[in-house]
């Protein structure tokens, strides 16, 4: 039977054995929960102090001039991050108050079957992101291992390999990991950006004023581009909101959990974007690892700049690019979640991000942003739909997770939709996200109203296949 989502205690919530999922995706209990609001900032801050959100900011600079001058930067970003965040705070309500994850909720929109295809959507960025962000961290440990080595070792492929085995063993350890580095990391790294943002500041003003800060910039299609790439960095993470939520200690209020991603997301990411386009214009290098080897012109600071950028990526990594996949691993193969966060690490082996994150321009990365987040965008509008319209917050979670029940075929309508909304986005790429989300939400709605009106399916049930 449907409930109000407000009336739910996930205490309550008893889930018969369900053949083929694994205990992991079952909903977490209140009892169990143990991140409290503190140590939840403290994680989507140390989410947003990475290296990949700093190439972002590097890759406003395209051949030595800026796309968008400071003014335009930081408006996009305030834009962007207001969206992020509100987003955010509504998909993240349903795993809050039931416990459960995004692999789970997926099934109330695409059906059992249905969520194989949705499911690897989100899975497959996370993986590539993975490799991005540890290929970017293998660059700054070769930094450590070519000083301590006096240049004799200079080998980015092998650190990259020893970097993905470490972050393996750190996953096998779940979510309680994630709580300690994330704090640690998010301090840590935060005060050394600050000392990187000083010498900027001093040593390379009139570079940084010339390229970035007195540029005409663009009030155009780039400006708002650049909101899509925003969003787009974070479509994948918002989208598996449930994920993370269903840690959260209960108590917490929607308001409070928006203003938590806002503030939390707004110091990160908008520090780490706005050092990301500095170096980059101070250098002319979008790789920030090597750009900041070059500002800081002192091996023993290089080497504690470097440990910072690679305790950042692991943070990142722990939150953002290892437990959603590795839930997805789970889903579609039926095993347990420590062989699945192995799998996850050994994919992000091959995911090819030297050829995303060159020295020279990181378009490559905002092209993969961009054209992932097409299918993104019009898989979190079906979601929010199905939540907020048809369903108006009423879930039967124990339905979710029988084989059997009203979610094992696939909804056709939410596949549909989705296809119609990401061909939408392509029509033009640059503001792919927005256009594919809005797209999708009026696809869907017209779908489930109308198609299927004679069948003897009701409206909002999934439609077997």
């Amino acid at each position: 039977m449907s409930t109000k989502l407000d009336n739910y205690d996930s205490n309550e919530i008893q889930i018969e054995h369900a053949p083929g999922v694994d205990e992991s995706l079952y909903p977490k209990k209140n009892n169990e929960r143990t991140v409290g609001p503190i140590s939840y900032a403290f994680m989507w801050i140390g989410d947003g102090v990475n290296l990949g959100n700093m190439t972002l900011g590097a890759s406003l600079v395209v051949a030595g001039i800026a796309t968008l001058n400071i003014y335009q930067t930081f408006l996009a970003g305030i834009i962007a991050i207001a969206i992020i965040s509100t987003i955010f705070a509504l998909n993240d309500r349903l795993g809050y108050k039931t416990g459960i994850p995004y692999v789970a909720q997926l099934r109330m929109s695409f059906g059992i079957k249905g969520t194989i295809i949705s499911s690897l959507l989100r899975g497959i960025p996370a993986i590539v992101w993975y490799g991005i962000q540890s290929w970017i961290g293998a660059t700054a440990l070769n930094e450590i291992a070519k000083i301590a080595t006096d240049g004799s070792f200079d080998h980015v492929a092998i650190c990259f390999v020893a970097l993905v085995l470490l972050q393996i063993v750190l996953s096998l350890f779940g979510f309680h990991a994630i709580k300690w580095v994330e704090s640690l990391a998010s301090i840590i790294i935060m005060l050394a950006l600050v000392y990187v943002f000083i010498i900027l500041l001093t040593s390379h003003r009139d570079a940084i004023a010339d390229t970035w800060v007195h540029t005409k910039g663009s009030w155009g299609l780039p400006f708002f581009g650049f909101i899509m790439v925003f969003l787009g960095n974070y479509a994948a993470i918002f989208l598996s909101a449930a994920d993370y939520s269903r840690e959260l200690k209960t108590g917490i209020s929607n308001g409070k959990r928006g203003t938590l991603y806002f503030v939390s997301i707004f110091v990160a990411y908008g520090f780490v974007l706005t050092i990301g386009a500095m170096l980059a214009s101070a250098t002319g290098v979008t790789n920030p690892a090597k750009a900041l080897a070059i500002i800081v012109d002192n091996s023993y600071i290089t080497v504690f700049v470097s440990i910072f950028i690679v305790i950042g990526v692991i943070a990142t990594n722990m939150v953002a690019n290892i437990i959603p996949p590795a839930y997805v691993i789970t889903l579609l193969t039926k095993l347990k979640y420590k062989p699945a966060a192995i799998i996850t690490g050994l994919l992000a082996l091959v995911a090819f991000p030297w050829e995303l994150v060159k020295d020279s321009s990181a378009e490559g990365l905002n092209l993969f942003v961009l054209i992932y987040s097409a299918f993104l965008g019009p898989v979190v509008a079906i979601l929010l739909v199905e939540f907020y319209i048809l369903r108006k917050q009423k879930v039967d979670v124990a339905e979710i997770y029988k084989p059997d029940g009203q979610f094992a075929g696939f909804n056709p309508c939410a596949l549909i939709a989705m296809v119609i909304g990401a061909a939408a986005a392509f029509i033009e790429v640059d503001l792919a996200w927005i256009v594919g989300a809005v797209v999708a939400a009026i696809a869907y709605i017209l779908l489930m109203k109308f198609t299927f009106k004679n069948s003897k399916f009701k409206k909002g049930t999934i439609f077997e296949n």
